[in-house]
């Protein structure tokens, strides 16, 4: 182990780094238990995952739930704030657009 790294059982959060394995759009993602939906894209390099309706990318912009910009269908539920959904092993994210057709 790392110098830098506590030990499991003196933690004062009480991490356990225990990975899990979400698939966004049919593709896996990675993460650690506790992250958030959002930070586990954020940590993946997907700085958006929703669009307007003019077709504007969109993904956390508040980071508290208060502003609604991260949305995605999560386990088939739609409009799940990302930055507010603890990611759970096997979940399934689709990202969402509101852009309207021609």
């Amino acid at each position: 182990m790392s110098g830098w790294l506590l030990p499991r059982d003196r933690d004062p959060v009480g991490r356990t780094d225990r990975p899990i394995r979400i698939t966004v759009d049919g593709e896996p993602v990675t993460g650690i238990e506790g992250q958030s939906v959002a930070g586990m894209l954020l940590a993946a390099g997907r700085t958006s995952w929703r669009t307007t309706r003019s077709g504007a990318p969109r993904g956390v912009f508040c980071g508290i739930g208060a502003c609604f910009d991260c949305l995605l269908t999560v386990n088939g539920v739609p409009d799940v704030r990302a930055c507010r959904r603890p990611a759970t092993d096997g979940d399934e994210v689709l990202t969402q657009s509101r852009e309207e057709t021609a």
